[in-house]
């Protein structure tokens, strides 16, 4: 699937993933895709929850090693 804007969030830690792309998709307009790269094992918790809380949709998540790649839809 395309996305409209990259946020790679390897190597931080909770919370910053879930910080960084609440700064990224309030600066996008809605129904735009940001794609968020994470390696916290968190963020697996942290951005589902995130997003239900914030009214986005999470198209997938994605497994590649270390890697969670997430496609988010800003609600």
């Amino acid at each position: 699937m395309e996305f409209d804007e990259d946020l790679d969030c390897a190597g931080l830690l909770c919370p910053l993933p879930v910080l960084r792309a609440r700064k990224r998709l309030m600066a996008m307009a809605p129904g735009r895709v940001l794609r968020v790269t994470a390696t916290d094992p968190m963020a697996v918790i942290d951005l589902p929850h995130f997003c239900a809380e914030a009214g986005h949709e999470v198209l997938s998540c994605d497994r590649e090693g270390a890697e969670s790649i997430w496609l988010i839809r800003r609600g």
